[in-house]
């Protein structure tokens, strides 16, 4: 049974939340203030954790890049965004500071139930890990990390299937909606910005280890593959 944190400092709303888990046959562990949810995730495993934006004292943008930091534990954990604030900023905010995704208060119950659903499903058959490498770039198929002479980028899951994708054939060109429909498993719309942002915090995972290099070609007004 997946194990979801719920970070939520009003009452009546993580109630709420930890009550659906429930029905849906999940299991869960409120929190109701950041600084309480960093803590159950240092003594507790948990399959993904549910974030209110708006917290006291540490917000939820500050919780967030805590979860993502690369030397975390929990970098690799997926986090859903909860937010009354649904502006183009926002959402780039929060993508770049490492969320997988994000629902907007108030929210549709059944909608929540799907998001996470998708967060927990299985890799697809066609971006299921394996060893592969690139240069002096290595995908662990075991820890779903990369490692650049045995140092870990600290990749979220997403940004695995992604970089997976792009090494299995570096060959090829994929273009956006290519990753789109193969990583998140969903239907291209047109709403480039979600790529872009994972790619961009790719390429930086990347440079850190590898500033002089560049591992992630665009290729422009196609889309992208391995330089």
């Amino acid at each position: 049974m997946p194990n979801i944190l719920v970070i939520e400092d009003d009452s009546d709303i993580n109630n709420l939340l930890c009550s659906l888990l429930e029905q849906n046959n999940y299991g869960f562990m409120p929190a109701f203030s950041g600084t309480e949810g960093l803590l159950l995730l240092q003594s507790n495993t948990f399959d993904l954790v549910l974030l209110d934006l708006m917290l006291p004292g540490k917000d939820g943008l500050e919780v967030l890049q805590v979860i993502k930091d690369a030397s975390s534990k929990n970098s690799n954990v997926p986090v859903i965004m909860l937010t009354a604030i649904d502006s183009k900023e926002q959402v780039v905010t929060l993508l770049k500071a490492g969320a997988n995704d994000y629902v907007t208060k108030p929210f549709d119950n059944d909608e929540l139930i799907a998001r996470i659903q998708n967060q927990l499903r299985p890799m697809a058959p066609s971006i299921k890990a394996t060893s592969l490498s690139y240069n002096d770039l290595v995908l662990n198929e075991e820890r779903f990390d990369g490692f650049i002479d045995g140092e870990a980028l600290g990749l979220s899951k997403l940004e695995y299937n992604i970089l997976h994708l792009l090494m299995e054939y570096p060959q090829k060109v994929f273009t956006k909606n290519n990753l789109y429909e193969s990583v998140w498993q969903n239907e291209f719309l047109g709403d480039d910005n979600t790529i872009n942002v994972h790619i961009s915090k790719l390429r930086s995972k990347i440079a850190r280890l590898r500033p002089d290099d560049e591992y992630i070609q665009t290729v422009w007004g196609i889309g992208f593959k391995m330089k």
